[in-house]
């Protein structure tokens, strides 16, 4: 059955055969040449409320039901993560988001991540990580910023795989307005090789605030990235954490 069209996203896909056993990471937006202005506020106190329980930040997960039908809980990590993101560069801004992309991390050691799924969609190969994570919002809105750099700092550079070199291109992606801040990229990570059917991986990342909770989404494939499950698990899942914060701190 054919997959519904995608509401609109940018870049490259990715193919390798031999890494296609899951699938990986892609996010929904318009591609621009530029980073755009990171949509943060200028200044933030730490936040003084209690974090939300587990039970409230599960309520704000998204779920296989509500990406399509062709979306099933993970089956586990996609082959493409040790192969091609655990990976060393230069300058350390550049490795630190391989490792980021590599431990789903991005927001540092000290935010929380307080619920978590991952979904893997059984007709083109991608997989994707959905999290709530709760820090201070100051602390949260950084770590946007940082990501907003990312385009400038590493738009482009080579990193050393197990397997060999590897190209890495990083780029902005624009988000409708939603949270309290916002920020989404793009990377490309593909083989150095003379070969034009080396594995080539797309991974797009999405990060909103919401107070001082936020939620994390990164989506890719070696094949298609599938936009519109991106951009249903960021509006949705914004929209659902929202609703879990104005309930208040009570238990779900």
């Amino acid at each position: 059955m054919p997959r519904p069209p995608a509401r609109a996203l940018v870049a490259p896909a990715l193919s390798a055969a031999a890494l296609l056993s899951v699938s990986a990471c892609a996010l929904a937006g318009q591609e621009q040449a530029a980073p755009p202005p990171v949509n943060v506020p200028a200044s933030q106190s730490p936040a003084a409320a209690p974090t939300l329980t587990e039970a409230q930040a599960r309520a704000a997960l998204v779920t296989e039901a509500d990406l399509g039908e062709s979306w099933v809980p993970t089956r586990g990590f996609a082959t493409w993560r040790e192969a091609m993101l655990k990976a060393t560069a230069e300058p350390g801004e550049c490795a630190g988001l391989l490792d980021a992309l590599y431990a789903d991390d991005f927001f540092g050691p000290d935010a929380t991540t307080r619920a978590a799924v991952g979904l893997d969609d059984e007709w083109g190969g991608a997989q994707l990580r959905y999290q709530v994570v709760a820090h201070r919002p100051d602390a949260l809105d950084q770590a946007l910023r940082r990501l907003g750099e990312l385009p400038e700092q590493c738009g482009s550079f080579t990193a050393e795989a197990a397997g060999g070199p590897l190209s890495v291109e990083v780029r902005a992606v624009g988000l409708p307005e939603i949270g309290d801040a916002r920020q989404a990229l793009r990377i490309v990570v593909g083989a150095v090789s003379e070969y034009e059917d080396a594995p080539r991986l797309t991974l797009d990342v999405a990060a909103v605030r919401v107070g001082d909770d936020a939620i994390a989404v990164t989506n890719g494939s070696l094949g298609e990235v599938p936009s519109e499950a991106t951009l249903t698990a960021v509006e949705l899942g914004t929209s659902r954490l929202e609703e879990v914060r104005k309930r208040g701190r009570a238990e779900v």
